[in-house]
């Protein structure tokens, strides 16, 4: 896999550049396009949640949403994410599709994320096989269910999680398309 790179934008998502992703997560980092995806499980339409490998230097184990990552230059969300949840999970959506916007910015242990990060939310009808080096666990959790363990237990999950959890909370139109 050749070295992945983020594109660096402006508060408008106007493409400002590119640089390699090892040199941007920092201290004080770039705005940059990224994604968030949630895929649930064709069946039983449980959520696949994933708890962050510890070699990762942004919120190593810390549990977070199904799979994010970041666009190339002239890829779109739905592409990335798939090539993504490939590469991490052994995962082919048989559905995907963006359905929220996001931006933020947040700080742990001196290394900021600063994102343009679109919400997915897809569907899958088979079991993951996680890559050591990005995830170090994962689960199946039916939506309610996770919605109740980020109110109990927020310090096991990433900001960005808990934050789009809320915005998917807000809408009805990705239920509808995932049949919740």
């Amino acid at each position: 896999m050749k070295p992945e790179i983020v594109v660096l934008v402006d508060e408008q998502n106007r493409v400002l550049g590119t640089t390699p992703k090892a040199e941007v997560h920092r201290e004080i980092t770039p705005l940059h396009r990224a994604f968030s995806s949630y895929i649930f499980r064709s069946g039983d339409k449980h959520l696949l949640i994933q708890q962050r490998s510890g070699k990762k230097k942004t919120w190593p184990f810390m549990w977070s949403n199904s799979c994010c990552g970041h666009p190339d230059l002239d890829e779109t969300n739905v592409d990335a994410a798939r090539r993504r949840l490939k590469y991490e999970l052994e995962l082919e959506p048989t559905f995907i599709e963006e359905v929220a916007p996001y931006r933020y910015c947040a700080t742990k242990d001196g290394t900021m994320e600063n994102e343009i990060c679109p919400i997915l939310v897809g569907l899958v009808d088979h079991e993951p096989s996680p890559k050591l080096d990005e995830v170090e666990a994962v689960q199946w959790i039916e939506w309610y269910a996770f919605l109740k363990h980020i109110e109990h237990t927020p310090e096991l999950f990433s900001q960005w999680c808990i934050e789009q959890v809320r915005i998917l909370d807000s809408k009805t139109r990705w239920k509808t398309l995932i049949g919740i």
